[in-house]
């Protein structure tokens, strides 16, 4: 049996740009810049970075994470198709302190591969939560039982999940590693016009929420 993760895309840069460039540009090498298809070359030396291609119609240099999710980011492409791929294939999602043991690195780099990610499987019917003054309700509560992890008092040893509620709208349920900041606050500003009225209970996460984001009332 094969693992899916042993694919060459997963760890080499050059197999995954070569893995994405097939797909984004099926019908032909597209400059971003001036929309001209298939006039440009690869470029080529010590130090030129992986997938830099020049068109030569604008003279301009591009690369295939241009105009996509990857683009401003430092993270090696192969990284990148590791991490949506372990989102995608997740039944109960990750999060972005599992993210973080996975690849290492900092909190900050690996909550920015995550949000870009999650960002991208939005559908319209996933739209931020609230705005316009909308009241969005946050809370969480632990269900069933972690698998080898000893039954003990509390929820310690059951799942965590955040919900958030849109007075006279629709709920998300998100699963959650734990519901320290960390883990929480993401979410919810990934989730919620900056315009919302939050309201929450007075757990120390939440007041650091309306210092950058949306209005919250404990």
């Amino acid at each position: 049996m094969k693992s899916t993760l042993s694919a060459d895309h997963f760890h080499s840069e050059v197999a995954a740009f070569e893995y994405v460039e097939a797909r984004l540009w099926a019908n032909g090498r597209v400059c971003p810049h001036c929309g001209v298809v298939d006039n440009s070359g690869a470029l080529k030396g010590k130090t030129t970075r992986v997938g830099l291609y020049k068109c030569y119609a604008c003279r301009k240099p591009f690369t295939v994470r241009m105009g996509t999710i990857f683009e401003s980011s430092h993270v090696k492409l192969n990284i990148w198709l590791q991490a949506i791929y372990l989102l995608c294939s997740s039944k109960k999602g990750i999060s972005t302190r599992q993210l973080q043991r996975t690849f290492g690195g900092s909190m900050k780099t690996v909550w920015f591969l995550g949000h870009r990610i999650r960002e991208a499987m939005r559908t319209g019917e996933l739209a931020p939560m609230g705005g316009a003054g909308g009241i969005v309700e946050i809370d969480e509560t632990y269900i069933g039982r972690k698998a080898g992890v000893e039954m003990t008092r509390g929820g310690h040893h059951k799942n965590a999940v955040l919900t958030l509620v849109e007075r006279g709208g629709a709920a998300r349920s998100f699963h959650v590693e734990s519901v320290n900041k960390d883990d929480v606050l993401p979410i919810v500003r990934g989730n919620i016009e900056r315009e919302s009225h939050v309201m929450t209970d007075e757990a120390s996460r939440y007041p650091s929420l309306g210092m950058s984001s949306p209005n919250t009332t404990p």
